[in-house]
Order: C-alpha cells, then sequence, then structure tokens
C-alpha cells in the first residue's frame, strides 16, 4: 500500500476507500502513472521548441536530460504498478527476462 500511494499524488492519501482496498488504489495509480509517462514522451518531443527563447539552449538541453531520465523511470514504474495490479487481481504471474528490462 505504501508504494502504491507513494506513486500516485499525496492527495490520493486523504481518500480512505483507496486505502481499504488496495486493488482500486492500483488501478488508479496504473491511470495516473500510464498518464505520467504520456505527458512525459510529450514534454520530451515538445521542450526544446517550448522552451527556445525562455532559456538559454544549454539549460534546453539539460531540461531534455531529465526527461531522458524520468521517461525510462516512469516506464518501469507503470510496469511495475501494472504487475502489482495483476498479482491484486489473482492473475498469474510469471516472471521472464523480458519482465526485468
Amino acid at each position: 500500500m505504501a508504494w502504491l500511494l507513494d506513486a500516485v499524488p499525496p492527495d490520493y492519501r486523504a481518500y480512505e476507500v483507496l486505502k481499504r482496498h488496495p486493488i482500486a488504489l492500483a488501478r488508479m495509480a496504473v491511470h495516473h502513472v500510464n498518464a505520467a509517462v504520456e505527458a512525459a514522451r510529450a514534454g520530451y518531443r515538445s521542450a526544446a521548441v517550448d522552451l527556445k527563447g525562455h532559456l538559454p539552449p544549454h539549460a534546453v538541453e539539460a531540461v531534455l536530460d531529465v526527461y531522458r531520465e524520468e521517461g525510462p523511470r516512469l516506464v518501469r514504474l507503470a510496469r511495475s504498478v501494472a504487475v502489482v495490479e495483476q498479482a491484486l487481481r489473482g492473475d498469474m504471474f510469471t516472471a521472464t527476462m523480458r519482465n526485468f528490462r
């Protein structure tokens, strides 16, 4: 529960239903993290154009570096949250090398 709560906005901690029903929290976490992945992808694609003229070139490149680090982290988090949700639903999980990338 604590790990899933760390994956969503802090305000989610205020909802008792999410604390009482881990599967509901997991479902909301899946949607939240997947949206964050898509937002990071969109941000990366548009950052150079959106920030040009507002930041020096080295700062724009630093912002792109942040996206390059955060994007893969968010994708890993999304995969992990999805696996936790599957486990909470009782789905069978078979570890493969693909699961550990």
